[in-house]
């Protein structure tokens, strides 16, 4: 029963560091200026509408955190 309670207070644990990273990213976001406009970046702006789709910067940021939680989950 303990093994549970460890694996769900470890797992909170990392929850609440992911979430605080991406509060972290959110407000850097701003200050970093090649973020959300990357070359693969989809932008169509016509009169009265603007389609934005940031996929080079969807595609970087999957990287990332796929090392991220690949180099937790080897432990």
């Amino acid at each position: 029963m303990t093994d549970g309670i460890q694996y769900i207070g470890r797992f909170l644990i990392i929850l609440g560091l992911v979430i605080s990273a991406v509060g972290a990213l959110f407000l850097l976001s701003g200050k970093l200026p090649w973020v959300g406009r990357l070359p693969g970046d989809i932008i169509i702006q016509k009169k009265n509408f603007t389609f934005y789709f940031p996929l080079a910067t969807s595609i970087i940021i999957s990287l990332i955190l796929t090392l991220i939680f690949w180099i937790f989950g080897r432990k």
